[in-house]
């Protein structure tokens, strides 16, 4: 009898066995086959037989996250990020309340059990000399002041709380106004006389005339310490940088050296400067992304520069910029969408306020913003970054990171 022909015949009786019996012992036996195939009817071992031990119980189920013990390293860093003050109180030359101390850093940003925060980070609140696109929800809180740059600089410090301010000169592009380096500089004083805040000076971008612009208003407001934004390796290729750049020397003002994404035009051109003012008297700007259109390779470019001049990197020890209101030039900040989305009153001012955030947490020092609720979520963001105890943090005790929540217990 071949092997098939043998568990044909005995294969009802094993069955009946089966259903009878905890266990069968065969003595004796022996078997010799090619090939076994067993076929059992679905449903066979839905329940054990009477008797039968019952299998063993797998591994508990954990109910909470293992405790682990975490001890901070501490890191002496090489380098230092230089400090650069805005404005000048009447003390030292200006008319400002207040100057406003940024950068310093001597460890990665937050890193809270190396070092505490050397100076928290500010926020300046935009405002333009003239009116530009702007959707509906981020010109909404501005509407009644958008003709007057003086008036919306005081709405910003006093409705808003803004520390600096920033003036957008637009109206000097040859192709929307063409307004005049002497235009330029009245709106700027009518600025400074409105509000008490440093002040940081936005060109229109055009390399000529933005040089024009900014010596005209770096001697009108000589002392003031303004931060005038931006000089650019373009302005080098059009002969003008050094014109911008001796006349912040010549009048004690700040210069924000604008490159995109690109640490070796930025090295570069923060060299050119060198020539002309010290190095506490810059600040760069590596350029801002908006959430959803590459914030991770602004993110990644701000880090990058941090490190380095943490290690030693002298022409990157600068403190940084981030025009944070580029995020509303991302459509999903202020498009109709499905109601899921939320409306833009709201989308908007997250959009900007998660744009500043991850820059924030990569070392940014100074965020140019506009939408006063992104602006109040970020000054959320500060408080709970820099005032954990730095006792707690040392001996490993500091919020649990993973259940915390911003703003709330827990």
């Amino acid at each position: 009898m071949n092997g098939r022909d043998l568990v044909g015949a005995i294969g009802p009786e094993l069955l009946a066995l089966l259903r009878t019996a905890g266990r069968i012992e065969l003595e004796g036996f022996n078997l010799e086959l090619d090939e076994l195939e067993l076929r059992l009817p679905s449903g066979a071992f839905a329940a054990p037989a009477f008797g039968a031990v019952p299998p063993e119980p797998g591994p508990e189920r954990p109910t909470e996250l293992l405790p682990a013990d975490f001890v901070p390293t501490k890191t002496d860093y090489p380098g230092r990020v230089r400090e650069v003050v805005l404005g000048a109180t009447r003390r030292e030359g200006g008319s400002r309340a207040r100057a406003l101390t940024i950068g310093g850093a001597e460890a990665p940003a937050f890193t809270l059990f190396d070092r505490p925060i050397v100076n928290r980070p500010v926020i300046s609140m935009d405002v333009f000399d003239t009116r530009v696109p702007m959707p509906k929800a981020l010109r909404a809180p501005f509407e009644e002041v958008r003709d007057d740059p003086a008036e919306w600089a005081r709405l910003n410090v006093h409705r808003f709380g803004a520390k600096a301010v920033t003036v957008h000169l637009l109206s000097t592009d040859p192709l929307i106004k063409n307004s005049t380096p002497r235009e330029a500089a009245a709106t700027v004083e009518s600025v400074l006389q409105a509000v008490d805040v440093p002040l940081i000076i936005g060109g229109c971008g055009d390399p000529r005339k933005d040089a024009d612009v900014f010596s005209e208003v770096a001697a009108m407001a000589s002392g003031e310490r303004l931060l005038l934004n931006s000089v650019t390796l373009e302005m080098a290729t059009a002969k003008t940088l050094e014109k911008v750049a001796k006349a912040a020397a010549d009048h004690g003002h700040n210069l924000l050296a604008f490159t995109g994404l690109e640490l070796n035009d930025a090295k570069e051109l923060n060299r050119r400067l060198y020539e002309y003012v010290p190095p506490e008297q810059i600040v760069m700007d590596l350029t801002t992304v908006a959430l959803g259109y590459g914030l991770e390779y602004s993110f990644s470019i701000h880090e990058r520069a941090r490190h380095a001049a943490l290690m030693g990197d002298a022409e990157l020890q600068h403190p940084t910029i981030s025009g944070s209101t580029n995020a509303w030039s991302a459509r999903e900040a202020w498009m109709q969408m499905p109601p899921t989305y939320g409306g833009p009153e709201l989308r908007g001012p997250l959009w900007e306020a998660e744009t500043a955030l991850a820059l924030l947490l990569a070392g940014v020092d100074i965020f140019m913003m506009s939408h006063p609720a992104a602006i109040g979520a970020m000054r959320a963001a500060f408080d709970v970054l820099t005032t954990w105890p730095l006792d707690e943090v040392a001996e490993g005790r500091a919020n649990d990171w993973v259940t915390a929540r911003i703003g709330g217990e827990g």
